[in-house]
């Protein structure tokens, strides 16, 4: 009979998916092994073995001898071995049983360890992960580096993002808190009123009366979130104001530190949140026109709904709101 060329690759990739097969297998033995055993007759055996002594066990478990036996007999029937062969008052391990014992050691422990890092809130230890509009960003940045500076095992992760993403990223976990200029419309989030930001009406300097037919000459430096930005601010202070669009279009940016740059040049005129205008490095070259009518935009923080905050983030929390103050 013909004997069929054997695939080298082939017969390796199967040993591999058998042994992935067989590392699943012991795995979810291992799982059920730890769902089924009780924890507190896991504790009692390693303590048993430890000391040598049923009567020493009940000492330092602070419970009465027959209990102990009570809980190693417990033990052996729900893993259905023997862990231990008595010989009067000693006994010694079965196989089983000092498989038990070095696997309860590793478990018991890592349950303590579990326990104590549950039990510990170090306010200044951890990542804190938080998102905000691009103007919030250059105020608040700074100040929280200068904090992680102060506090080096704090990890300080900062998104910028619109207001729909943050709230998305909230939703999916990927972000402890978010700042965002709306009230939040997933029902899984919170939101609470922290601050507000009031809108500016930005040219060159050069430029010292913003009526109506300026601002048409000057036209529009649009960026994200300008449309919006516009209709709010203009809408309240002009009535000749109507629509967006019937601003001229000179340009477009999307970075938050570059939309001031072509309006420093006379190249057209913006409405961009103050931080984002005090943050602008070349201050004399524009100007900030103060409006009869003051606009502001609500910033709210929002989080899960059901979240409780860890002491880093109600820290970090405490900082934002102590460098947002007199904005609300």
């Amino acid at each position: 009979m013909a004997l069929r060329p054997v695939n080298a690759s082939q017969v390796s990739d199967q040993l591999l998916k058998h042994e992935i097969i067989i590392s699943d297998i012991f795995d979810n033995i291992f799982l059920s092994w730890r769902l089924m055993i009780n924890l507190t007759w896991l504790q009692t055996f390693c303590t048993l073995i430890e000391t040598g002594h049923f009567t020493r066990t009940a000492e330092k478990l602070t419970m009465t001898q027959p209990g102990v036996t009570q809980h190693i007999q417990k033990l052996e029937q729900s893993l259905r071995h023997a862990l231990i062969h008595r010989e009067g008052k000693s006994f010694r391990l079965t196989e089983a049983g000092e498989k038990v014992y070095k696997q309860g050691l590793l478990s018991l422990s890592q349950l303590r360890e579990m326990e104590e890092s549950l039990n510990v809130d170090n306010p200044f230890v951890g990542r804190c992960r938080i998102a905000s509009p691009g103007s919030l960003g250059l105020k608040l940045y700074p100040q929280l580096l200068n904090w992680q500076q102060q506090h080096p095992a704090l990890q300080i992760d900062f998104e910028v993002a619109p207001n729909h993403s943050i709230e998305k990223n909230l939703e999916e976990q990927k972000l402890d808190i978010g700042l965002i200029t709306r009230a939040v419309k997933s029902p899984s989030l919170i939101c609470r009123p922290l601050a507000a930001e009031h809108l500016c009406l930005v040219t060159s300097s050069d430029v010292k009366a913003v009526d109506w037919p300026t601002l048409l000459e000057l036209g529009y430096i649009n960026h994200p979130d300008g449309a919006h930005h516009a209709t709010l601010l203009l809408g309240a202070n002009y009535r000749e104001f109507a629509r967006f669009d019937q601003l001229p279009h000179r340009g477009f940016s999307n970075q938050i530190g570059m939309i001031l740059e072509p309006v420093s040049r006379s190249l057209g005129f913006t409405v961009l949140p103050a931080h984002a205008v005090a943050a602008f490095p070349h201050q004399q070259a524009i100007c900030s026109h103060k409006l009869d009518i003051p606009v502001s935009e609500t910033i709210y923080l929002a989080q899960q709904k059901w979240d409780i905050l860890p002491k880093r983030l109600n820290k970090v929390v405490e900082l934002i709101t102590q460098e947002l103050a007199g904005d609300l």
